[in-house]
């Protein structure tokens, strides 16, 4: 695994040690799991940014929002699939 080289304020390096002695853990475990949450936190958003439609949708949403209109729902979103499942009336 590559290393990196983070910079934090003193006083948080000294209480991640405290932190990581009371539990018996490595501060390295402990960093990691706390990027793990962070990335996973924004995932989410990740995905969206990937998906050019996506962000087209919500800008045209964005912009008619601003001038107080509103935009008609697509019969199949961007990123859903047709089932092929018409719902009930």
């Amino acid at each position: 695994m590559p290393t990196t080289t983070v910079r934090i304020p003193q006083d948080m390096k000294d209480t991640l040690k405290i932190i990581a002695s009371v539990e018996k853990r490595n501060i390295k475990d402990i960093l990691s799991e706390l990027i793990e949450e962070y990335l996973g936190r924004h995932r989410e958003t990740l995905k969206i940014l990937a998906r050019p439609d996506w962000i087209d949708a919500i800008q045209q949403g964005l912009r008619a929002s601003e001038k107080g209109e509103t935009v008609r729902r697509r019969e199949n979103p961007p990123g859903r699939r047709n089932s092929g499942h018409t719902p009930k009336k």
